[in-house]
Protein backbone atom coordinates (compact mmCIF):
# COMPACT_ATOMS: atom_id res chain seq x y z
CA UNK A 1 0.00 0.00 0.00
CA UNK A 2 1.29 3.43 -0.95
CA UNK A 3 2.14 5.50 2.12
CA UNK A 4 1.07 9.11 1.72
CA UNK A 5 1.44 11.97 4.19
CA UNK A 6 -0.65 15.15 4.01
CA UNK A 7 0.49 18.44 5.55
CA UNK A 8 -1.36 21.76 5.73
CA UNK A 9 0.22 25.17 6.08
CA UNK A 10 -0.44 28.79 6.96
CA UNK A 11 0.32 29.55 3.29
CA UNK A 12 -3.16 28.09 2.52
CA UNK A 13 -1.77 25.04 0.71
CA UNK A 14 -1.81 21.29 1.24
CA UNK A 15 1.22 19.23 0.31
CA UNK A 16 1.24 15.51 -0.41
CA UNK A 17 4.36 13.52 0.43
CA UNK A 18 5.36 10.04 -0.70
CA UNK A 19 7.02 8.64 2.39
CA UNK A 20 9.04 5.92 0.66
CA UNK A 21 10.68 8.47 -1.64
CA UNK A 22 10.81 11.26 0.96
CA UNK A 23 9.55 13.82 -1.52
CA UNK A 24 6.55 16.03 -2.22
CA UNK A 25 4.46 14.57 -5.04
CA UNK A 26 1.65 17.13 -5.10
CA UNK A 27 0.71 20.57 -3.79
CA UNK A 28 -2.52 22.53 -4.17
CA UNK A 29 -4.11 25.72 -2.89
CA UNK A 30 -6.81 24.49 -0.53
CA UNK A 31 -8.30 27.48 1.31
CA UNK A 32 -8.47 31.25 1.55
CA UNK A 33 -7.06 31.07 5.07
CA UNK A 34 -4.51 28.97 6.92
CA UNK A 35 -5.07 25.21 6.79
CA UNK A 36 -5.79 24.11 10.37
CA UNK A 37 -6.29 20.33 10.17
CA UNK A 38 -6.46 17.39 7.77
CA UNK A 39 -8.04 13.94 8.08
CA UNK A 40 -8.29 11.11 5.55
CA UNK A 41 -11.15 8.62 5.17
CA UNK A 42 -9.28 5.31 4.83
CA UNK A 43 -12.35 3.62 3.33
CA UNK A 44 -12.45 5.69 0.14
CA UNK A 45 -9.40 7.96 0.23
CA UNK A 46 -11.34 11.20 0.66
CA UNK A 47 -9.28 14.03 2.15
CA UNK A 48 -10.89 16.54 4.54
CA UNK A 49 -9.35 19.93 5.24
CA UNK A 50 -10.46 22.82 7.43
CA UNK A 51 -9.33 26.40 7.69
CA UNK A 52 -9.54 29.74 9.40
CA UNK A 53 -11.72 30.79 6.44
CA UNK A 54 -14.59 28.93 8.16
CA UNK A 55 -14.93 26.07 5.67
CA UNK A 56 -14.45 22.32 5.63
CA UNK A 57 -13.59 20.91 2.21
CA UNK A 58 -13.60 17.38 0.84
CA UNK A 59 -11.03 16.46 -1.83
CA UNK A 60 -10.52 13.39 -3.98
CA UNK A 61 -7.17 12.33 -5.34
CA UNK A 62 -7.00 11.73 -9.10
CA UNK A 63 -4.12 10.07 -10.90
CA UNK A 64 -2.77 11.66 -14.04
CA UNK A 65 0.77 12.21 -15.25
CA UNK A 66 1.10 14.27 -12.09
CA UNK A 67 -1.31 13.27 -9.34
CA UNK A 68 -3.56 16.04 -8.11
CA UNK A 69 -6.65 16.58 -5.99
CA UNK A 70 -10.05 17.90 -7.02
CA UNK A 71 -12.53 19.64 -4.76
CA UNK A 72 -15.79 17.69 -4.44
CA UNK A 73 -17.71 19.34 -1.57
CA UNK A 74 -17.54 22.46 0.58
CA UNK A 75 -19.17 22.16 4.00
CA UNK A 76 -19.89 25.52 5.58
CA UNK A 77 -22.31 25.95 8.43
CA UNK A 78 -20.77 28.79 10.41
CA UNK A 79 -18.46 31.73 9.63
CA UNK A 80 -16.20 30.98 12.58
CA UNK A 81 -12.67 29.63 11.91
CA UNK A 82 -12.49 25.82 11.98
CA UNK A 83 -9.57 24.46 14.00
CA UNK A 84 -9.99 20.68 14.22
CA UNK A 85 -11.45 17.67 12.41
CA UNK A 86 -12.12 14.04 13.27
CA UNK A 87 -13.86 11.11 11.58
CA UNK A 88 -15.85 8.41 13.38
CA UNK A 89 -17.34 5.22 11.93
CA UNK A 90 -20.97 4.40 12.71
CA UNK A 91 -22.87 1.17 13.33
CA UNK A 92 -26.14 2.77 12.17
CA UNK A 93 -27.93 1.20 9.21
CA UNK A 94 -28.40 4.65 7.65
CA UNK A 95 -25.10 6.37 8.35
CA UNK A 96 -21.66 5.26 7.23
CA UNK A 97 -19.58 7.64 9.33
CA UNK A 98 -19.55 11.03 11.06
CA UNK A 99 -17.36 14.04 10.45
CA UNK A 100 -16.79 16.37 13.42
CA UNK A 101 -15.36 19.89 13.24
CA UNK A 102 -14.33 22.13 16.12
CA UNK A 103 -14.49 25.88 15.64
CA UNK A 104 -13.50 29.12 17.35
CA UNK A 105 -17.08 29.86 18.43
CA UNK A 106 -16.84 26.94 20.88
CA UNK A 107 -19.11 24.63 18.87
CA UNK A 108 -18.54 21.15 17.48
CA UNK A 109 -20.50 20.69 14.25
CA UNK A 110 -21.06 17.22 12.85
CA UNK A 111 -22.09 15.76 9.52
CA UNK A 112 -23.53 12.31 8.75
CA UNK A 113 -22.39 10.43 5.66
CA UNK A 114 -25.27 8.54 4.04
CA UNK A 115 -24.43 4.94 3.22
CA UNK A 116 -26.32 4.89 -0.06
CA UNK A 117 -25.48 8.26 -1.60
CA UNK A 118 -22.23 9.14 0.19
CA UNK A 119 -23.66 12.62 0.82
CA UNK A 120 -22.70 14.50 3.99
CA UNK A 121 -25.69 16.00 5.80
CA UNK A 122 -25.31 18.46 8.66
CA UNK A 123 -26.63 16.73 11.78
CA UNK A 124 -26.30 19.50 14.36
CA UNK A 125 -23.72 20.75 16.82
CA UNK A 126 -22.42 20.03 20.31
CA UNK A 127 -22.39 22.99 22.68
CA UNK A 128 -20.57 23.20 25.98
CA UNK A 129 -17.14 24.73 25.62
CA UNK A 130 -16.81 28.38 26.65
CA UNK A 131 -14.07 29.25 24.14
CA UNK A 132 -12.63 27.87 20.90
CA UNK A 133 -12.43 24.12 20.27
CA UNK A 134 -8.81 23.46 19.33
CA UNK A 135 -8.57 19.66 18.99
CA UNK A 136 -10.77 16.59 18.51
CA UNK A 137 -10.26 12.84 18.69
CA UNK A 138 -12.80 10.01 18.28
CA UNK A 139 -12.86 6.39 19.37
CA UNK A 140 -15.87 4.15 18.67
CA UNK A 141 -18.97 6.18 19.68
CA UNK A 142 -17.01 8.66 21.82
CA UNK A 143 -15.82 12.14 20.87
CA UNK A 144 -13.21 13.98 22.94
CA UNK A 145 -12.68 17.72 22.53
CA UNK A 146 -10.00 20.03 23.87
CA UNK A 147 -10.59 23.75 24.17
CA UNK A 148 -9.14 27.18 24.70
CA UNK A 149 -11.14 27.17 27.96
CA UNK A 150 -8.54 24.67 29.32
CA UNK A 151 -11.06 21.82 29.59
CA UNK A 152 -11.55 18.44 27.92
CA UNK A 153 -15.06 17.18 27.23
CA UNK A 154 -16.12 13.59 26.54
CA UNK A 155 -19.23 13.12 24.38
CA UNK A 156 -21.13 9.93 23.59
CA UNK A 157 -23.10 9.40 20.39
CA UNK A 158 -26.20 7.18 20.31
CA UNK A 159 -25.77 4.71 17.45
CA UNK A 160 -29.15 3.00 17.95
CA UNK A 161 -31.12 4.86 15.28
CA UNK A 162 -30.93 8.27 16.97
CA UNK A 163 -27.53 9.36 15.76
CA UNK A 164 -28.30 13.05 16.22
CA UNK A 165 -28.25 12.56 19.99
CA UNK A 166 -24.95 13.27 21.73
CA UNK A 167 -24.49 13.38 25.49
CA UNK A 168 -21.66 15.09 27.34
CA UNK A 169 -20.47 12.40 29.76
CA UNK A 170 -17.81 14.39 31.57
CA UNK A 171 -15.74 17.55 31.73
CA UNK A 172 -12.10 17.14 32.70
CA UNK A 173 -10.43 20.20 34.18
CA UNK A 174 -6.80 20.32 35.23
CA UNK A 175 -4.89 22.32 32.69
CA UNK A 176 -4.17 26.03 33.15
CA UNK A 177 -3.99 26.89 29.47
CA UNK A 178 -5.66 25.98 26.16
CA UNK A 179 -5.70 22.25 25.34
CA UNK A 180 -4.05 21.97 21.93
CA UNK A 181 -3.68 18.22 21.35
CA UNK A 182 -5.46 15.01 22.38
CA UNK A 183 -4.81 11.29 21.92
CA UNK A 184 -6.75 8.37 23.35
CA UNK A 185 -6.24 4.65 23.87
CA UNK A 186 -9.26 2.36 24.42
CA UNK A 187 -9.53 -0.75 26.57
CA UNK A 188 -12.70 -2.81 27.19
CA UNK A 189 -12.80 -5.36 30.00
CA UNK A 190 -14.88 -8.51 30.39
CA UNK A 191 -17.95 -6.65 31.74
CA UNK A 192 -17.94 -4.18 28.85
CA UNK A 193 -16.58 -1.29 30.88
CA UNK A 194 -14.68 1.06 28.60
CA UNK A 195 -11.37 2.24 29.96
CA UNK A 196 -9.76 5.24 28.34
CA UNK A 197 -6.26 6.57 28.65
CA UNK A 198 -6.47 10.18 27.52
CA UNK A 199 -3.32 12.14 26.73
CA UNK A 200 -3.60 15.93 26.62
CA UNK A 201 -1.05 18.61 25.75
CA UNK A 202 -1.62 22.24 26.68
CA UNK A 203 -0.14 25.70 26.26
CA UNK A 204 0.49 25.59 30.01
CA UNK A 205 3.55 23.53 28.92
CA UNK A 206 2.33 20.27 30.46
CA UNK A 207 1.40 16.84 29.11
CA UNK A 208 -1.20 15.07 31.25
CA UNK A 209 -2.46 11.49 31.22
CA UNK A 210 -6.01 10.76 32.42
CA UNK A 211 -7.70 7.47 33.24
CA UNK A 212 -11.44 7.38 32.48
CA UNK A 213 -13.92 4.53 32.97
CA UNK A 214 -17.29 4.53 31.22
CA UNK A 215 -19.88 2.07 32.47
CA UNK A 216 -22.61 0.77 30.10
CA UNK A 217 -26.06 2.27 30.59
CA UNK A 218 -24.89 5.16 32.76
CA UNK A 219 -25.29 8.80 31.83
CA UNK A 220 -22.08 10.02 33.42
CA UNK A 221 -18.63 8.47 33.20
CA UNK A 222 -16.65 7.46 36.25
CA UNK A 223 -13.47 9.52 36.52
CA UNK A 224 -10.58 8.58 38.72
CA UNK A 225 -10.72 11.03 41.65
CA UNK A 226 -7.02 11.75 41.31
CA UNK A 227 -7.56 13.23 37.86
CA UNK A 228 -9.36 16.38 38.97
CA UNK A 229 -12.32 15.81 36.64
CA UNK A 230 -15.83 17.11 37.23
CA UNK A 231 -19.25 16.50 35.74
CA UNK A 232 -20.08 20.19 35.34
CA UNK A 233 -17.92 23.18 34.55
CA UNK A 234 -19.33 25.63 37.09
CA UNK A 235 -16.66 28.33 36.99
CA UNK A 236 -14.31 30.00 34.58
CA UNK A 237 -11.02 28.14 34.05
CA UNK A 238 -7.85 29.32 35.77
CA UNK A 239 -5.48 30.21 32.96
CA UNK A 240 -1.75 30.58 33.27
CA UNK A 241 -0.52 34.22 33.45
CA UNK A 242 1.87 33.72 30.53
CA UNK A 243 -0.92 32.53 28.24
CA UNK A 244 -3.25 35.36 29.32
CA UNK A 245 -0.50 37.86 28.47
CA UNK A 246 -0.10 36.33 25.01
CA UNK A 247 -3.87 36.45 24.51
CA UNK A 248 -4.00 40.15 25.43
CA UNK A 249 -1.17 40.87 23.00
CA UNK A 250 -3.03 39.02 20.27
CA UNK A 251 -0.38 36.37 19.77
CA UNK A 252 -1.18 33.31 17.66
CA UNK A 253 -1.29 29.82 19.17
Amino acid sequence: MEQILYTGSWDQTVRVWKISEKKCVDSFLAHEGQVSAIVVDQSDGSVFTCSSDGTVKIWRRVFKEISTHILTVILKFQPSPVNALSLSSSSSSQTNCFLYSGSSDGLINFWEKEKNSGRYNHGGFLQGHHFAVLCLVTVEDLVLSGSEDASIRIWKREDDGNCNLHTCLAVIGGHHGPVKCLAVDLEVNEINVKGLLVYSASLDQTLKVWRVKIYPGEKVSKLDKKLGGSDECKMSPVLSPSWVEKKIQGSDY
